[in-house]
């Protein structure tokens, strides 16, 4: 099995993430090549907590160009995990 902390990079923490908090969805960077049952172990192993629904979308890089050279940044995948009621809340702005 691989380990938790390689399959999930970090949070995502924008607007729109922070909107999803308020019904128990919090948005994770996590490996291209992990599938949703290792994202679900991987979340509930860290934090502790029940992991009702993963959802995951796969990034494309944007092109973007340096003067005359051009290149692609590299593909990555969100994933939103919808934790169950009674589990406890992710705070992720402790100071």
């Amino acid at each position: 099995m691989k380990d938790p902390r390689d399959i999930i990079k970090r949070p995502v923490i924008t607007e729109h993430s922070a909107d999803l908090m308020a019904e128990k969805k919090y948005t994770f960077e996590v490996s291209p090549k992990a599938n949703k049952t290792e994202i679900k172990d991987a979340i509930e192993s860290i934090f502790g907590v029940n992991v009702v629904k993963v959802n995951t979308l796969n990034l494309k890089g944007k092109f973007k160009r340096m003067g005359r050279y051009g290149g692609y940044r590299p593909n990555r995948k969100k994933a939103i995990v919808q934790l169950s009621t009674d589990s406890k809340e992710l705070d992720f702005f402790e100071a």
